[in-house]
């Protein structure tokens, strides 16, 4: 029998569908996220077909040995994925336009193409301009294949016949199949082509990485399960405007997600910056107020960063609080208990916070950072340059001890510095740590602005 054509609404965020249009999706609670959709069904019933019994394995009869890692030629890339591109896995990398996921793609193909042979699909570009790219970058691999292709069945199709070793999609919110009757990007179409690469990605055990975009909320485009799907989610972070690039997990099956890996956008392309810390701080102003450097962890790396702190005069009733790269309502809180539990006014001034180089500060460990540059600006009293920082701040004014203390001196001492400031309680756990560093435990925070000038 013919074909019936109906109408549903699927929710772009998180793929409810409804019959009818709400303001609000019932779903996920987002507003004006309702799209109209064309689904055709057919009456006709179909026969029964035969279902075939599932079979199940114990796991010590299960061989690992199979999954072997790809190295892509980046050390920072391979740390990500904990080791390098797992075989047979499904990988999304998304971030912002020109953020430089089509470049890093096209970048680790010369790497990967001495021994294996690539499958690159292209949904957004022609062939030559992916040549003019790949000849800019230096790329000239005889593995290297090209598709300009967006139907998900003729690609999938190729792929069975040939059986490339990895294969690369750019981008998924490109991909097509002809059976849904929506248009490219929409939920339904990114959903099911995303399935479809994963049921040929684990058949044919050959290592996908898909491209994703992002929606002006930073989040990836189309619904969430998108993320589910996948073995691993990669963001590139990182200002337009800088040559800084940072690319972080933030889910991986095959790793872990508190690694970071950190590029510099050149002329040639994306290149790795191996001292993070050295880059981080290496433009820090002398004998200049505001400015306080401390230690994060990103997964088993410390890295340096440096913590600048404005506080001016207000010239309004309200005054201003703004923080780039350290959470808002976090540095709030301690402009709080400065000001209840250390006899620091920040009432009638404005006080802002940046973290130099884009990169995010999350961790705790950065409270006393925070603590010292606001108090730096607002006493215009410079920290000596060759002091780091370190702590997490309690409600209570008190200092509380924080992880991998050892390996944030150590990493400390080695770029240079004379003098760390740590919680007492950090001091009185540590080993004898042999070096030319002067180790300082601090129970307020007065006593640690004091030990820091």
């Amino acid at each position: 029998m013919a074909s019936k054509i109906k109408t549903v609404y699927i929710c772009s965020q998180c793929g409810y569908e409804s019959a009818k249009w709400f303001g609000q999706c019932p779903g996920c609670g987002e507003w004006n996220t309702m799209t109209e959709e064309i689904k055709s069904t057919s009456s006709k019933q179909s026969s029964p077909t035969h279902i075939s019994v599932a079979n199940a394995l114990r796991i010590n009869e299960i061989t690992a040995d199979e999954h072997i890692r790809y190295k892509t030629g980046f050390k920072e890339l391979d740390r990500v994925l904990g080791g390098g591109l797992v075989s047979g896995s499904l990988v999304l990398l998304s971030g912002d336009p020109g953020i430089g996921k089509s470049t890093i793609l096209l970048q680790i193909c010369q790497s990967l193409g001495i021994n294996h042979k690539i499958l690159y699909v292209t949904g957004e570009e022609s062939a030559q301009q992916i040549k003019l790219r790949a000849k800019r970058l230096n790329v000239s691999s005889d593995n290297l294949f090209i598709m300009c292709e967006n139907n998900v069945q003729s690609i999938i199709e190729y792929v069975s016949a040939n059986k490339p070793d990895i294969m690369f999609i750019d981008s998924i919110q490109t991909m097509t199949i002809d059976e849904i009757n929506s248009s490219a990007g929409s939920v339904t179409q990114i959903r099911e082509s995303t399935s479809a690469f994963m049921r040929c990605s684990k058949s044919l055990n050959i290592p996908t990485i898909i491209v994703g975009h992002v929606n002006k909320d930073g989040n990836i485009a189309g619904p969430k399960v998108l993320e589910h799907i996948v073995d691993c989610v990669l963001y590139f972070e990182g200002e337009r405007h800088l040559s800084y690039r940072i690319l972080r997990a933030v889910k991986n099956r095959y790793g872990s997600t508190n690694e970071i890996g950190v590029f510099e956008m050149t002329d040639n392309g994306l290149s790795e910056v191996e001292n993070p810390s050295l880059m981080l701080i290496s433009g820090k102003p002398k004998n200049t107020s505001g400015s306080c450097i401390t230690c994060v962890m990103e997964g088993s790396r410390p890295i340096l960063a440096e913590v600048q702190g404005l506080v001016s005069a207000s010239g309004y009733g309200n005054p201003r609080r703004m923080s780039n790269g350290f959470d808002y309502n976090r540095m709030a809180m301690i402009l709080a208990v400065l000001e209840k539990r250390a006899g620091f006014f920040f009432g009638n001034t404005d006080a802002y916070i940046n973290i130099i180089g884009g990169l995010k500060v999350e961790e705790p460990a950065s409270d006393l950072s925070v603590a010292i540059a606001l108090i730096s600006s607002l006493k215009d009293t410079p920290v000596n340059d060759e002091t780091i920082v370190f702590g997490e701040l309690g409600l209570g004014g008190e200092l509380r001890s924080i992880t991998c203390c050892e390996q944030r001196i150590k990493e400390a001492e080695r770029l240079g510095f004379k003098r760390c400031i740590i919680p007492y309680q950090n001091l009185k756990r540590l080993s004898n740590i042999k070096g030319n560093i002067d180790i300082i435990g601090v129970r307020s925070i007065n006593e640690a602005f004091e030990a820091s000038i």
